[in-house]
């Protein structure tokens, strides 16, 4: 096989990234735009030892799962992977890769309980759109497969109608004032990126500019113009990335008009949002997860819950209850600021928010002697390491709910949260972003019971290795069950014994590896 061949391929299955995979002379074939089901002609593109990667040629035999996309710019844009497929199909395929994850990476036996669901189309309400000029024409859109070329999409199916219309009116009054769209290659032109967010039902939209630069030229006539035409645009924000760099915002925002947040309601509580803030981009579906994720952390009145990775601190809040203590980690300062405004304007007195990295976080609470009844993970794309992952268990919480949006890193950490204690007993796929290629997993983790225990047969009656039956009730007499013994009473006794304080943290540790009443027993 080499590039440019024409081969006959069946589609087996889809990958991880949506592409369509089969098998010809012993070598795999990853194909987009492709279903499981289909026999097509493959077009090589790209040949390595053991894999191939092509595009479609001729569909020879459709899958019972293929239709007719929707999107005119389906082929070119690399935003969605699955508009060629039944939604029914898409949901299946997501909740196989899920499976598929945890048996293959984790060596776990455990199914998801399903996928959760909802209509796959505007359920966006965050879009950011790059902005360049091609053959002498600004064009917006979304960048291609692979690429940095950008494909204009007028109006894109996954995001409010409205969106586009803004974008529309966004580049007319940019060459209607000769302002230069951003040139990566030579580092010139001014605006890089239109970034849009909105509450649900697109009431509040807060407009960003992402611009090489300060300044906006003509700022006060293009506020007068865009909230002319959209008076749902409350917010208005200058970002500035002069950076020679990939990285869509810069570090600097600079509200121009109207709020520096939106206001937005999750599960019938009210979040502030800022720009820089991470918030789920499907909101009806985020309901759905956090729902399911309050279900697995099942908290009980007068709990701790810690909260890593919490952004905003929107699925904390959604989880804690009235009585529930709960503790936030998240590393971006502006977040951790809104999620302690939330907390507020939720009435939650019992909050606490930490600005630090999962692993920093973790070590400052055990020192303070926290314990956890609940752990919340809601990590990026690459998962937890090793060391933040052993601090999470420090705490010696029961539950862990693991929030995921990449099955392969949840599959590994799940496997080294399982050899450190921890086992997964629940798991539920959501599609949070239907129509691409990611798939939502949210899982519980119970903290494993002591596996050493003892098998004693015994025999009632008369004869020779038997328990006289007479004997019984005189043992049952002297029978004393043993003492119970607490973390307040091993406390006590190291004070008075050796004349320092332990942190619960740390008998936690221990009890993990001998259970309480026998380190108390060798303490003695």
């Amino acid at each position: 096989m080499k590039k440019n061949d024409i081969v006959k391929l069946h589609i087996d299955t889809v990958s991880s990234d949506g592409s369509g995979v089969g098998r010809v002379e012993n070598m795999v074939v990853f194909t987009p735009m492709s279903c499981a089901g289909d026999t097509i002609e493959a077009h090589i593109l790209k040949v390595k030892k053991t894999y191939a990667f092509a595009k479609v040629h001729r569909i020879l035999t459709p899958s019972p799962d293929r239709v007719e996309a929707d999107c005119p710019v389906y082929a070119q844009c690399g935003g969605c992977a699955f508009r060629h497929m039944r939604y029914e199909a898409e949901l299946a395929q997501k909740q196989k890769m899920v499976d598929d994850a945890l048996a293959r990476i984790g060596g776990l036996n455990l199914k998801t309980e399903g996928i959760l669901s909802l209509p796959p189309e505007r359920y966006r309400n965050k879009a950011q759109y790059p902005i360049r000029e091609e053959n002498g024409k600004i064009v917006a859109g979304f960048f291609a497969r692979h690429s940095h070329r950008v494909v204009a999409c007028e109006d894109c199916f996954l995001e409010p109608e409205v969106f586009g219309k803004i974008l529309e009116a966004v580049i007319y009054f940019l060459e209607q004032n000769h302002i230069a769209a951003y040139n990566e290659i030579t580092h010139t032109g001014l605006l890089r990126h239109v970034f849009l967010r909105c509450t649900a039902g697109a009431e509040h939209i807060a407009l960003c500019l992402v611009l090489n630069g300060k300044n906006l030229p003509r700022e006060d006539a293009f506020i007068r113009f865009i909230t002319g035409i959209f008076p749902q645009i409350k917010s208005i924000v200058i970002n500035s990335n002069t950076k020679k760099t990939n990285v869509i915002l810069g570090e600097k925002f600079l509200t121009v008009y109207g709020a520096d947040e939106m206001e937005d309601a999750l599960r019938g509580k009210k979040f502030m949002i800022s720009a820089a803030s991470f918030y789920q981009v499907n909101h009806d579906m985020c309901e759905k997860l956090y729902q399911k994720a309050g279900e697995y952390a099942a908290l009980r009145e007068g709990e701790t819950l810690l909260d890593l990775y919490c952004g905003a601190g929107t699925i904390g809040i959604c989880t804690a209850g009235e009585n529930t203590r709960l503790i936030g980690v998240e590393v971006i300062p502006e977040a951790v600021e809104n999620a302690r405004k939330n907390a507020a304007l939720n009435g939650m007195q019992k909050a606490r928010f930490i600005c630090a990295d999962a692993a920093a976080a973790t070590r400052i609470l055990r020192e303070e002697g926290i314990h956890a009844d609940c752990v919340i993970i809601d990590p990026p794309r690459k998962g937890c390491d090793e060391k933040t992952i052993d601090n999470i268990i420090s705490f010696g919480a029961s539950r862990l709910v693991y929030v995921s949006c990449n099955p392969a890193t949840l599959a590994r950490d799940l496997k080294l949260f399982e050899s450190k204690g921890y086992k997964a007993v629940r798991a539920c796929a959501a599609d949070m972003f239907p129509r691409t290629a990611h798939v939502e997993t949210v899982v519980l983790l119970s903290h494993k019971k002591p596996d050493g225990h003892i098998n004693v047969k015994v025999e009632f009656g008369e004869g020779e290795g038997k328990v006289p039956l007479d004997n019984i009730a005189k043992r049952a007499e002297e029978y004393k069950p043993k003492e119970r013994v607490t973390y307040k009473m091993i406390k006590e006794y190291i004070e008075a014994k050796y004349g320092f304080k332990v942190h619960t943290a740390y008998i936690a540790e221990v009890k993990r590896d001998l259970g309480l009443h026998t380190f108390f027993l060798q303490l003695r």
